[in-house]
């Protein structure tokens, strides 16, 4: 129970976002308390042991960091660190009847290997130019723009201008992002491994005049100043955990089990009302932080919701006894799994997906992609699982809205998950079901969340990951200085509803922070 009735802070939700704005303000000496429904904290950047008896820790649904800033691990002391990949990507492919693919170094020594493997995917130069002058430009992008992420929100203009690149900024910002891929690209492989950055999450065509896919593919090539996606060293929990550690060791309270009901609010005091499994209770504040969604803090606030923006994705977390091997016998497996696996996803074959489900029916060849975070961090095994060369891999779907789900979420959820392992098998010598691990119960170490499971589970409304569309980060959208107000002064955004949230950043919470402490 909270250990007092009035807080300077109520924080709802104990997700990450919600763990980094407590310890902000904790740490400027504010009293504050965050209030979670679950019986633990961290949200969605959780690692678990989803199969019985065996120990492994997975980071159950979000996976990878890219948009955390350095400031915010520094300034909150947390233990925690990231490894780079030696990998960025690698796409299998049938050419010329022969199984072939693309493989993406990340880091330096890793150009003339990627060089080559362009040269040898498209049997010429072109591609790879191309590749070296287009991300050449997100990571002019990403050198500009990221710093200002926990920043005030600048105007439109004001970064435009910091930009300072008139193309690279109409290809990003202005125009949907398919045009600058059919221009810098040939190649449809190419195409689609480009575009994929644009559809994590997100149900959107190339071509698509919202440009929501160019929003979810400008937050995944900026991260850090670099573009890359790291991997949290003792899973995604680890992070959590460290957060949790530093807001309390700060004198913030967390509370877990504590579900808030309600929240009233004059504009200058609110009062939080919550339940346990035994009892109610009610807390006052001068401010509420929400890590919930938009749409769960109108309904606390007995407003109406805005519409959920569905989210469109599949997770699958695996545990292997041994990677497969691949048809393409010029890669070794540890290089196709240790970055980001792509299956399906040619840019003609992520059209034919999209339309697919735009249509109502879940795609015939579902893309995906995997990577295996125990090539690059074993820890999350245990020392006899790892010695005997086990690993995981985690699997996320594209184009599998939630609508495909609400007649019937347990088979269609089953129909895409054979679909999808299928288009993986299609690249492996050896089916990757003869691979899995068994449980102590003796079944597959295997599980599939659709978006609707992901609604039950983490009130994501529509199966959202970022709480709703992405947003373009300037202001002039009604959420104030730092892109966290709300219509009510003293309740903010701190979640991945905020603008700049979404992913794993803890952006929203170290702004909702500053906000609070008027910065």
């Amino acid at each position: 129970m909270p250990a007092r009735d009035a807080y300077d802070a109520v924080i709802i939700g104990g997700g990450h976002n919600a763990l980094v704005a407590a310890a902000y303000l904790a740490r400027a000496g504010r009293t504050v308390v965050v209030l979670e429904r679950l019986d633990g904290a961290g949200g969605a950047a959780v690692s678990t042991r989803p199969f019985a008896g065996v120990d492994a820790r997975l980071s159950r649904y979000s996976y990878l960091v890219s948009l955390l800033p350095r400031t915010i691990v520094t300034d909150l002391g947390l233990d925690f660190r990231l490894r780079k990949r030696t990998v960025s990507s690698y796409t299998p492919v049938q050419r010329a009847g022969r199984p072939t693919g693309l493989l993406v170094g990340s880091g330096p020594g890793t150009e003339e290997g990627t060089r080559a493997s362009f040269a040898a995917l498209t049997g010429g130069e072109r591609e790879y130019e191309a590749w070296q002058d287009f991300y050449g430009r997100t990571r002019r992008v990403a050198e500009r723009v990221f710093p200002t992420l926990t920043e005030p929100l600048p105007t439109r203009e004001e970064l435009r201008r910091r930009v300072d690149d008139e193309e690279t900024w109409r290809m990003i910002f202005e125009e949907p992002l398919g045009a600058a891929v059919e221009e810098h690209f040939q190649d449809d492989l190419v195409r689609g491994v480009v575009l994929t950055d644009a559809l994590i999450g997100t149900f959107a065509g190339a071509h698509d005049p919202s440009l929501r896919q160019n929003r979810c593919f400008l937050y995944h090539v900026i991260g850090g100043g670099t573009g890359d996606w790291d991997v949290p060293v003792g899973g995604m929990g680890a992070f959590t955990d460290a957060l949790a550690a530093a807001a309390r060791a700060a004198g913030a309270e967390i509370a877990t089990g504590h579900e808030v009901v309600s929240v009233e609010t004059d504009g200058r005091e609110a009062e939080v009302a919550y339940r346990t499994r035994d009892a109610e209770g009610t807390v006052a504040a001068r401010h509420v932080l929400s890590g919930a969604s938009p749409q769960e803090l109108a309904t606390l606030l007995g407003e109406d919701p805005p519409a959920p923006a569905e989210g469109a994705q599949l997770k699958v977390n695996m545990l292997l006894e041994r990677l497969p091997r691949l048809r393409d016998t010029s890669v070794d497996p540890r290089d196709a799994f240790a970055g980001t696996f792509h299956i399906a996803e040619g840019y003609e074959a992520l059209a034919r997906a999209h339309d697919e489900a735009e249509g109502g029916a879940p795609p015939g060849a579902p893309p995906s992609e995997i990577y295996c975070h125990s090539l690059t961090d074993p820890t999350i095994l245990g020392p006899d699982l790892a010695r005997r060369g086990w690993h995981t891999l985690t699997l996320f779907g594209l184009h599998t809205p939630a609508r495909l789900f609400r007649h019937d979420n347990t088979a269609v959820r089953e129909q895409l998950l054979r679909a999808t392992l299928a288009q993986l098998d299609a690249h492996l010598a050896e089916p990757i079901e003869s691979c899995l691990a068994k449980d102590a119960e003796g079944r597959p170490c295997i599980e599939a969340k659709s978006p609707l499971d992901l609604e039950r589970d983490l009130r994501l409304p529509g199966g959202n990951i970022f709480h709703g569309d992405l947003a373009f980060p300037w202001a002039g959208q009604g959420t104030g200085r730092w892109g966290v107000a709300t219509a009510h002064p003293n309740i903010l955004l701190c979640g991945a509803g905020a603008v700049r949230g979404g992913g794993v950043s803890g952006i929203g919470g170290h702004n909702a922070a500053m906000a609070v402490l008027g910065h």
